[in-house]
């Protein structure tokens, strides 16, 4: 028989005892959680900071448009500006072409005095490949995608409506979209892409 001597609690074994020495009377480290400021064992951290991260409720801005939120464990103010996000900060595996980035590369080279947006959603809340808001002009690079069903007739439909809705969605802001069908590239070469930079500059010149 075993008895607390800080409690007077008795037990018959002595890992039973030991457990409770170390548990109850707090015999192991602490750490303070950043969200309550409470103090608990790092036995329970884990468990406890993903609670309180539940029921706590903060107020923030949005890592990608920058509106004030409040959200629980979140850093987004909606499931699009989290997809910009981690499509722009990504390291690797982007959905965007190489056509799409070579372009992006020549029209800043070109054009280095005006204000050219890439792959932008918070205009019209639809991504828009290239947009020039002193133009009020945006130019879409579709391919194949957009033409034929490559994966299935139902992803093929998905997309056709979402770029009525984009045109709808422009034509109410009035910005003029142009669409580029770029369906004819196969593989990408600047030599095959040049003739899409410049029906990009031509409209751009025409514009200005």
């Amino acid at each position: 028989m075993i008895i607390c001597k800080i409690c007077n609690e008795v037990f018959t074994n002595n890992k039973i005892y030991s457990n409770h020495v170390r548990w109850k009377h707090k015999e192991v480290s602490q750490t303070t959680c950043p969200d309550c400021g409470q103090i608990v064992t790092n036995h329970n951290y884990k468990k406890h900071v993903l609670g309180c991260q539940k029921l706590l409720t903060v107020q923030k801005h949005c890592k990608e448009c920058n509106a004030v939120i409040t959200v629980k464990y979140n850093q987004f103010c909606n499931r699009s500006c989290a997809t910009s996000y981690n499509n722009t900060h990504k390291a690797h595996g982007t959905r965007r072409s190489k056509l799409e980035c070579w372009i992006e590369d020549q029209l800043t080279i070109l054009y280095p005095s005006l204000e050219i947006y890439f792959n932008r959603k918070n205009v019209i809340n639809s991504e828009l490949d290239i947009y020039i808001p002193s133009l009020s002009l945006a130019i879409e690079l579709n391919g194949i995608f957009h033409y034929e069903p490559i994966f299935s007739e139902a992803q093929l439909n998905k997309c056709k409506n979402n770029d009525n809705r984009k045109f709808q969605a422009c034509l109410e802001k009035n910005i003029e979209l142009c669409i580029i069908d770029t369906s004819h590239q196969k593989y990408f070469k600047p030599d095959t892409s040049q003739k899409y930079l410049d029906i990009i500059c031509n409209i751009v010149d025409t514009k200005r």
